[in-house]
């Protein structure tokens, strides 16, 4: 299954009958699958049936999906109020007793706010399921080229992501080489110190000095992380293999990671050491950066 990036674009439109209809539905990262719908007033009847699509197309990811509608071909109804004429006729005939004027004519009649009223033919009810029916298809349409979108950002995606895991397998394993990380190197290089301390005086004791000197080597030895590093890198690049919506996981993965370069830096008593421990936190900060957008 390929690896799925959570940013996306896509768009749909058509014609049903006399309603002209548009999708547009873009995505970005999100912890989990948040859609927010726009649909034009009336149009709510089909917001079950469009969430339920998006869910089985996407697995993660803020998305907003807008939908508009415009009603075209449709030939407008004229109808004249009859009781707002009568009134303002009897208003007319009431004046015509007081002063006198010339009689009201057709155009001034008709002209008066509210004595016409212009509307749209009324829809049927069939024809209205069809428009919502062919909507909704649409929505599908749309959201399936969103999906394959992710898709193909996903396959860029996952090359970043190996090329990042390739650089923390490298530069783990310069640190194995490291010989100032060695367990003798450190225990070399504090027994120097223990033996400067009792060049100045006489007031330690050897042995207790020695038993603490080979605890501090025994806690600046960084095997345990080291594998724990190699271990981490083998279970991302399996799951970057296997594809689907492991964003969640390979962001697990990344603040191991991330826990096991900081523990490194924190052990190292050597520079090289150090050195590297500051380049893998780095590196690991740029593969958990790009894994916010895996889906």
């Amino acid at each position: 299954m390929a690896l799925s990036s959570m940013t996306g674009f896509a768009r749909s439109h058509g014609v049903c009958g006399v309603y002209a209809w548009a999708w547009e539905i873009k995505s970005v990262n999100g912890k989990g699958l948040d859609l927010r719908l726009r649909l034009p007033s009336g149009w709510d009847t089909i917001d079950p049936a469009v969430r339920s699509r998006a869910a089985a197309a996407l697995g993660r990811g803020s998305v907003q999906a807008g939908l508009t509608v415009e009603r075209t071909g449709a030939s407008p109804a004229v109808q004249v109020n009859t009781a707002v004429l009568e009134a303002v006729l009897a208003a007319a005939r009431q004046l015509s007793r007081r002063i006198e004027a010339a009689p009201p004519t057709l155009d001034g009649l008709l002209g008066l706010k509210g004595v016409i009223e212009i509307s749209d033919i009324a829809e049927s009810e069939e024809e209205r399921h069809a428009a919502e029916a062919v909507v909704i298809a649409g929505f599908s349409d749309a959201i399936a080229a969103l999906a394959e979108m992710r898709r193909h950002e996903g396959a860029a995606l996952a090359r970043v992501l190996a090329a990042r895991l390739d650089e923390i397998a490298m530069l783990t394993q310069r640190a194995e080489l490291v010989p100032g990380r060695r367990p003798e190197a450190i225990r070399a290089k504090l027994a120097e110190q223990v033996a400067a301390l009792l060049a100045q005086s006489d007031r330690f004791d050897p042995d207790r000095l020695h038993q603490e000197a080979i605890l501090i080597a025994t806690k600046a030895d960084v095997r345990e992380e080291l594998d724990r590093l190699v271990a981490h890198v083998a279970q991302a690049k399996a799951l970057i293999e296997q594809g689907g919506a492991i964003g969640r996981r390979l962001d697990f993965l990344a603040q191991e990671l991330n826990r096991e370069a900081n523990t490194l830096c924190a052990k190292a008593n050597d520079v090289e050491l150090t050195n590297i421990g500051l380049e893998l936190k780095a590196a690991v900060e740029q593969f958990r950066e790009q894994v916010q957008n895996v889906e």
